[in-house]
């Protein structure tokens, strides 16, 4: 008897099944190839990035051996082209590498250059504070110390990555401005750090020798 009840349960729920798959095979169906196509989407979206980037870093490489056939107006341009076209990580390189480049010919011009990706809050904190400090080395001889100051100045705080060269370019600027106030500020602050790099404290050292003494009052 329970066998009966049994195969009379199973007709029961094939019955359901084929109402069910009746009723919306071509909702399962449309699912199903949406997820296929989604897939394939993604895979195919990864395979254009991976070959975007591939042909990105063969780009970059050409125009790194550009630069160092001293072909610079050439280099610059491969960059330039580069930073253009190219995936945002080798992006931002490029854009560095094209000011750099520009600065054999122009230093005021790559220092606009590296301006310009110090203002562009999508290069991230740490490229913008690469690019303040090399255009602001770029201008170290030919800027006021206030210029410098305001370029450079937050730049200068403890956990900044750059700290070191920032605070070694204020008080190069603070001196060769006859501000030996700010100089001495800017090289007592090299001292103090106990991670400043040993060759920058030997030239901070050096400078702080030519100071003139401190007058007692």
């Amino acid at each position: 008897m329970s066998e009966l009840f049994d195969e009379v349960d199973e007709e029961v729920r094939r019955e359901q099944l084929k109402k069910l798959w009746d009723k919306y095979s071509i909702v399962f169906i449309a699912l199903m190839v949406l997820i296929v196509a989604a897939v394939g989407g993604w895979r195919g979206y990864q395979y254009l990035e991976a070959k975007k980037a591939a042909e990105a870093g063969a780009a970059f490489e050409k125009a790194v051996e550009l630069s160092e056939q001293d072909k610079h107006a050439e280099a610059e341009a491969a960059f330039t082209d580069l930073a253009a076209r190219a995936p945002s990580g080798y992006r931002t390189l490029a854009r560095l590498r094209a000011a750099a480049e520009a600065a054999a010919r122009d230093p005021k011009a790559a220092a606009k250059l590296y301006d310009d990706i110090a203002a562009d809050r999508s290069v991230g904190g740490e490229w913008q504070d690469l690019a303040k400090v090399r255009a602001a080395g770029l201008l170290l001889d030919s800027a006021g110390y206030a210029e410098m100051q305001q370029r450079l100045e937050a730049s200068t705080a403890p956990k900044s990555t750059f700290r070191h060269s920032a605070r070694e370019m204020l008080a190069l600027s603070a001196w060769r401005n006859n501000d030996m106030t700010a100089a001495r500020k800017w090289l007592d602050t090299i001292a103090e750090d106990g991670e400043t790099p040993p060759g920058l404290r030997s030239r901070a050292e050096a400078l702080q020798a030519l100071l003139p003494p401190v007058a007692k009052s």
